[in-house]
């Protein structure tokens, strides 16, 4: 009798769901942005999510505003598996992997729809298995960041050939010191923290940004104009340790993956309805905004400057993700 129960009691055991005695998860997240930056609320969106999917066999530690290290440490950080989490994008990544840059390239997409087409699609899947493959880090989703605008102190423009002369504020790297020439402009290397008082003082003439961060810098204090020239299409990659990824079973990863869709889908549609409120704002403030740019001879003199990375991203890459249907 006593060993039939003990039966019964095994039987019933395995029937129970089988995540009942599986491993729980703590991630820790860090990024270098703001607590009320879109991001951060998408990724607190995805901590809920995936606690509440997985029955909290995952938990998401969020660090925002860089407390568990800067960009740069971060990502290697991730990558030796030191932090679980971080947001990744193009510029970043092209530190380790030159071909990543691509993805950071003025006019590289037409849209958002053409940005996900490509992303999500075998071009973009290609990219990311490499790096998981590389570097150790493993790109899980695609948000949008913002679409990024010119910014001027005193002068209109349309088109590259008035942007010439025009010292325009860029981080100093190859890639975005290639983004301003792309734009016509005189592309002058500058810390994000002095970007105000250069624009101020007329140190540079004017600097790029998404509309939300030329709110946040109250960059509308010491400009005139904001040309819409959607020059790029701004993007960041919830990325995750390698290894840890591949040690998960299989439902812990549909969990993961299926809360940050679900956070995507509410951090991007806080940005797209940021940008298009703030245009509004800024002509509050008495700026101009320059609706009718020249598009195609700004994406014309890119597809030239852009000439001189087939080196580093294969010759051709930039006009066939460029030219994608």
């Amino acid at each position: 009798m006593k060993h039939a129960l003990i039966a019964i009691a095994l039987i019933a055991l395995a029937a129970l769901p089988s995540y009942a005695a599986d491993k729980t998860y703590t991630l820790r997240f860090n990024t270098v942005a703001g607590p009320q930056q879109p991001e951060v609320k998408g990724m607190e969106a995805f901590a809920q999510s995936v606690e509440r999917l997985s029955g909290g066999k995952i938990k998401v530690q969020v660090f925002h505003s860089g407390q568990l290290g800067n960009q740069q440490r971060q990502t290697i950080g991730v990558m030796r598996g030191a932090i679980d989490m971080t947001f990744t994008d193009p510029n970043t990544m092209a530190q380790y992997d030159k071909r990543m840059g691509i993805f950071g390239a003025a006019y590289l997409f037409r849209d958002l729809d053409h940005l996900y087409k490509v992303m999500e699609g075998p071009i973009g899947s290609d990219y990311f298995e490499r790096m998981a493959a590389s570097q150790g880090a493993r790109v899980l989703d695609v948000w949008y960041l913002g679409t990024r605008q010119l910014n001027l102190r005193d002068k209109l423009v349309r088109t590259p050939a008035d942007m010439k002369g025009v010292k325009l504020r860029m981080p100093n790297s190859p890639q975005w010191i290639a983004m301003g020439k792309a734009l016509g402009a005189n592309p002058t290397p500058l810390g994000f923290s002095e970007v105000y008082l250069a624009l101020k003082t007329g140190v540079v003439d004017g600097q790029d940004n998404p509309l939300p961060t030329n709110m946040a810098q109250k960059f509308h204090e010491v400009t005139k104009y904001i040309v819409l020239t959607n020059h790029q299409i701004g993007m960041i990659w919830p990325t995750i340790n390698e290894r840890l990824w591949q040690e998960m079973p299989r439902k812990y990863k549909q969990w993961i993956m299926d809360a940050l869709h679900e956070a995507r889908e509410a951090q991007n549609k806080i940005v797209l309805d940021g940008e298009a409120s703030l245009v509004r704002d800024f002509e509050k403030y008495g700026m101009t905004i320059v609706r009718d740019p020249d598009l195609a001879a700004f994406r014309a003199n890119a597809r030239m400057v852009y000439k001189d990375f087939d080196g580093e991203w294969g010759v051709g890459m930039y006009e066939r993700i460029q030219d994608m249907k």
